[in-house]
């Protein structure tokens, strides 16, 4: 008997271990089924982000992919106007980008599409970030200032190039009966129809157009710019030139890569303005791969080598913002 006795200690422990197991047990069943409910509500809500995306997946699928299939499978074959009667189109594989390619205007077309990118840029980059800086400061009228700077990018680009037209008429023009009071002018300048001034005269009314642009997004991006950073450098003394290296243009840099990669794929696509000014001329001084492509489609009717050089000018589009923004992104990491 008096053997047995210890064991009573040891059996009231264990007694309380399963009591107390009992007690926690539904909490920790409690806390079992929330762990198994949070998948379940996890993946509903994966669901319902999908249910969202879905309508602009259709739009972007159904107005922007099935085009650009569709126009690379053209570049493939010979499609002309008999083709949407018949619906016989022969597959020529790549005998149109031979064609388009080996054709003696394709040299002076990328040649002018490049100068006409680059200057376009530059010009435009250029004056939009200066009147954005210019703005940034508050002055009166500066409200309505920056609402006449939208005009050029609110009109449609068919009426700015018959504005400009006219404005650049060699006999007419505006422009030339302003500089005929000028001394050290001669005579009235072609601008529209010299083969060495043409270029610069899309390029100049290009870059008119596309200012609107870049000041306002580059206006946006300097207003996300603290002003406690302006304030702590003026307290070191740093002005000018210095707080534009050291602040503005880091802090800037996001928003200058997105206006520059809109900017060159945007005006590597430029059509309107050259057709409404020079039609691609004179003697092929303006012409460009967008405009060769529309006068091999609605000219000569060959669609498919207007096709071939558009999907050209598509991967060239392609590649320059993949090459540019990786390029920018991996001198931001280093």
């Amino acid at each position: 008997m008096t053997r047995a006795q210890p064991a009573a200690p040891a059996a009231e422990a264990v007694d309380h271990r399963t009591s107390a197991a009992g007690a926690a047990g539904p909490s920790a069943r409690g806390a079992a089924a929330r762990r198994g409910r949070r998948p379940s509500l996890f993946r509903r809500e994966r669901v319902l982000q999908l249910c969202f995306l879905l309508p602009a997946v259709v739009y972007l699928l159904l107005f922007f992919g099935a085009p650009v299939v569709r126009n690379v499978v053209m570049g493939f074959q010979n499609v002309t106007t008999a083709s949407f009667y018949t619906g016989e189109a022969p597959w020529t594989g790549l005998d149109n980008y031979a064609d388009v390619i080996g054709s003696a205007v394709f040299d002076k077309a990328l040649l002018n599409t490049v100068l006409f990118t680059v200057g376009s840029i530059a010009g435009q980059f250029t004056i939009g970030l200066t009147l954005a800086l210019f703005f940034r400061r508050m002055f009166p009228l500066s409200g309505v200032l920056r609402s006449l700077l939208l005009l050029p990018w609110l009109f449609p680009l068919i009426v700015s190039s018959a504005i400009w037209r006219w404005i650049l008429d060699q006999d007419n023009g505006v422009l030339n009966r302003v500089l005929g009071g000028l001394p050290f002018v001669g005579d009235r300048l072609g601008w529209l129809t010299s083969t060495s001034l043409a270029l610069i005269a899309v390029i100049l009314v290009n870059i008119w157009i596309g200012i609107p642009f870049n000041a306002i997004i580059l206006y946006g991006g300097l207003h996300d710019i603290p002003d406690e950073l302006y304030e702590a450098a003026a307290i070191d003394g740093a002005t000018g030139w210095r707080v534009f290296r050291d602040i503005t243009w880091p802090l800037l840099r996001p928003v200058v890569n997105v206006v520059l990669v809109l900017g060159i794929v945007f005006t590597l696509k430029v059509l309107d303005i050259i057709l409404g000014l020079t039609g691609g001329g004179p003697a092929n001084a303006t012409q460009t791969i967008a405009t060769q492509s529309y006068h091999l489609s609605f000219g000569q009717f060959d669609f498919g080598q207007g096709a071939a050089l558009s999907n050209i000018l598509i991967v060239i589009s392609l590649t320059f913002a993949i090459v540019y923004l990786r390029a920018t992104r991996r001198a931001v990491h280093e």
